[in-house]
């Protein structure tokens, strides 16, 4: 079988870094197309061997990059494509029907009850979803509660599996060593007791609720936040209001696995926290949340998909807390006051092993490929990384 994946872009962001994984372990021929903004996990999907074509999209409304799209896939002879975030998903569907592939398959990673990818959720962009969704064949949901959301979109339950996120549980294994390392490169003292929050740096996540948290905690107590983002500027100005700007390390956009860049990647910086803290109150699944379950670490969190789907005793270390920086500090400071814990994966984390999540859709592909085939034949496939 041979696929086609179309997403918006590849900087460093959850669904981008979930593709790059997922490739590696879905026994399928891929390629990738990215509308826009070839960042660095453009270039670990090539040091992976994936070939990885730059569409060169100059905007939302750029319908010039649509008959680029659609050559793309008529010339690549793939069996299936499949759509990732909001605007490939909508050029993505569209291009494979003109160009005769009727197996689409999209994965929705970031639809929240008020919110998609940071959008508000208009009429006019439900609408415009919606009509998107009718070109595909199966809609893949992150979680249960997207599955949910979909489904009072008005998405035919037919049409709706649910895929979740997967983690490499190798990559985030607790290293004491590399905990050690890591502290040593960051400047961050033996001793300190380290919060981390991982994701995009803009309002939905809430990160001001962190700083001002730590506020209120003791002053051996530092807050670390991995992810780049509009609103460092903002985050960084909460910091000095708050008083503890000394004790707030921002990281930057931080790659998953090793990429020759100058800092740590991902697992290894999970290795220098005490806590994992995710205020985020509209999450899809919740990946950072299972990434440091995976890590050993104890978690409070306002939502997480992923962990609400399992019973209880399958993250012990997770507590979930609404609220703002007051619930947030008493929360910490209580996970803090029950002492360290052995830095094991939980069952949670085991659960979403990316294996399972490969199987669960190489099935979702394996059903939409066995309808009809495509209208229309393809031609010769390229060859080669290019530039559309």
């Amino acid at each position: 079988m041979r696929a086609l994946h179309v997403i918006t872009g590849l900087g460093v962001g959850g669904a981008e870094q979930q593709l790059r994984l997922l490739l590696r372990h879905l026994p399928v021929d891929c390629d990738v197309v990215t509308l826009t903004n070839p960042g660095a996990v453009a270039d670990g999907l090539a040091r992976d061997g994936v070939r990885v074509v730059h569409l060169g999209m100059a905007g939302n409304r750029d319908l010039t990059a649509l008959p680029r799209l659609v050559r793309v896939v008529r010339s690549g002879r793939y069996d299936l494509v499949h759509t990732h975030l909001y605007r490939a998903c909508l050029y993505g569907r569209l291009a494979a029907r003109l160009a005769g592939v009727r197996a689409i398959v999209a994965t929705e990673h970031s639809l929240g009850d008020s919110q998609l990818e940071g959008r508000r959720l208009t009429a006019g962009v439900r609408a415009l979803y919606l009509a998107g969704e009718r070109l595909g064949r199966a809609t893949v949901a992150v979680s249960s509660a997207v599955a949910g959301r979909l489904r009072r979109w008005g998405v035919p339950a037919s049409r709706i599996e649910v895929v979740p996120n997967g983690i490499d549980l190798a990559r985030f294994r607790f290293d004491p060593a590399v905990r050690r390392r890591t502290r040593r490169r960051l400047g961050l003292p033996d001793d300190a007791h380290v919060i981390g929050g991982i994701g995009r740096l803009h309002p939905g996540k809430r990160f001001d609720v962190l700083i001002r948290a730590l506020a209120s905690l003791p002053a051996d107590h530092r807050l670390l936040l991995v992810g780049g983002g509009p609103q460092e500027a903002a985050l960084r100005r909460v910091a000095h209001e708050s008083g503890v700007a000394g004790r707030v390390l921002f990281t930057g956009e931080c790659a998953y696995a090793p990429d020759g860049g100058p800092g740590p990647d991902l697992p290894s910086l999970t290795c220098a926290m005490d806590v994992l803290a995710s205020p985020s109150p509209e999450e899809a699944f919740g990946l950072a949340v299972l990434e440091a379950l995976a890590s050993g670490l104890p978690v409070v969190y306002a939502s997480c998909p992923a962990v609400e789907d399992l019973p209880a005793h399958s993250a012990p270390g997770a507590r979930r807390v609404t609220g703002g920086a007051e619930a947030f500090g008493r929360a910490l400071a209580e996970a803090r006051a029950r002492g360290p814990r052995p830095r094991t994966a939980a069952e949670a984390a085991r659960h979403y092993d990316i294996t399972r999540s490969a199987a669960q859709l190489l099935d979702v592909y394996a059903a939409t490929v066995s309808h009809p085939p495509r209208s229309a034949p393809p031609s010769r496939s390229p060859q080669g990384v290019t530039s559309s």
